[in-house]
């Protein structure tokens, strides 16, 4: 199974992104896709998930309204619109697949089997 971020960049405060996460190896449809995320210096972080095949989506809170996960199943690409950006939203920004997760262990990065590379998320005050 491999995961390919791309989509980041540099944006100032108030601006858009939408990085997206094609995989290969493992539908989609019946598998948990989320982004993390994490900052130079701190702990890793939820961001937003969606589950297979009921494609129910949670979000941390920090950016709940104001990101979006979406899917493709037929392109097997996983997309994070986020909207609103702020300084502290800078991160690498992590994709990863896991397989047969429970609602509780979404959140929880140590539940997923497959990560992507990241890709670099600035935001500019």
């Amino acid at each position: 199974v491999q995961l390919q971020a791309s989509g980041g960049g540099l944006v100032q405060a108030g601006g858009s992104l939408r990085p997206s996460c094609s995989v290969s190896g493992r539908t989609l449809r019946t598998s948990t896709i989320s982004w993390f995320r994490q900052a130079p210096g701190k702990e890793r972080d939820f961001v937003a998930g969606a589950r297979g095949p009921t494609g129910h989506t949670l979000y941390g809170d920090s950016v709940k309204g104001r990101f979006t996960i979406s899917k493709d199943n037929a392109q097997n690409t996983v997309y994070l619109q986020m909207k609103s950006l702020k300084p502290e939203d800078t991160a690498v920004y992590y994709c990863t697949l896991g397989v047969n997760l429970i609602l509780s262990s979404i959140r929880q990065g140590e539940h997923y089997a497959y990560w992507g590379q990241g890709t670099l998320v600035t935001v500019s005050s």
